[in-house]
Order: C-alpha cells, then sequence, then structure tokens
C-alpha cells in the first residue's frame, strides 16, 4: 500500500441520531449525525414515522386541498360556453363597409337576438 494517501480512520466514531439514539462505530469521520438509526427506523421498529424535512407533506396536503375547492366550482362544459360567446357576439354590432366608386359609406347592422329551441 502507498504511504499518506489514506484517510484517517477513527475507531471509536461516535453516531448520533435526532432520536437521542446514540452508538460507537468505526470510521474516517469523528462524528456523524444522522436523521434515522435501528431504533427509530420504521423497517426495525415495525411503526410507521413521518419524516418530512422540506415539508414535502404539507406542500402535498394544501396543493390537493386547493385543487380541490377549485374543482368545488362548477365548471362550465362547452355548450354552455359556447352559448355565452353567442349572446355577446349577438349583442355587437356589426359595421358593413361599402364601397361606391362615388361615395363610401358604412351602415350598421343590429342582428336579431336568436333564441336557442329545443
Amino acid at each position: 500500500m502507498k504511504n499518506n494517501i489514506h484517510p484517517k480512520y477513527y475507531p471509536d466514531c461516535k453516531v448520533s441520531c435526532v432520536c437521542g439514539h446514540t452508538f460507537l462505530t468505526g470510521s474516517t469521520e469523528p462524528e456523524i449525525k444522522v436523521e434515522l438509526c435501528s431504533a427509530c427506523h420504521p423497517f426495525y421498529t415495525g411503526k410507521q414515522k413521518l419524516v418530512d424535512t422540506a415539508r414535502r407533506v404539507e406542500k402535498f396536503v394544501a396543493k390537493v386541498s386547493a385543487k380541490e375547492t377549485a374543482s368545488s366550482k362548477a365548471k362550465k362544459g362547452k355548450k354552455v360556453k359556447r352559448a355565452a360567446r353567442a349572446e355577446i357576439k349577438a349583442k355587437k354590432e356589426v359595421v358593413v363597409k361599402t364601397k361606391d366608386f362615388k361615395r363610401i359609406t358604412q351602415v350598421k347592422l343590429n342582428k336579431p337576438v336568436k333564441l336557442n329551441k329545443k
């Protein structure tokens, strides 16, 4: 083996978890801090524990609740939207330009409102 290329090995590395559990092991670091260990990990304990460091769960719940409130408002279908657009178009004036050799006139026409009968 080459000399002076390997990191220093600490045979008594102290590992401390967020839950308070500490133990000793060997590592190239003198002290290690972890979020999960064998004392609090759900695989080893059989208990479900939610660890959310970046607020992912809260953000997801907020997004889902916002989507539900938006979807609770009545969505308009195609027929309703088309009928509303047709009413707006019917209310507008139509300007027709006619070109005559001697004069140019503008004629305003009012469209009659048509009611859909089924």
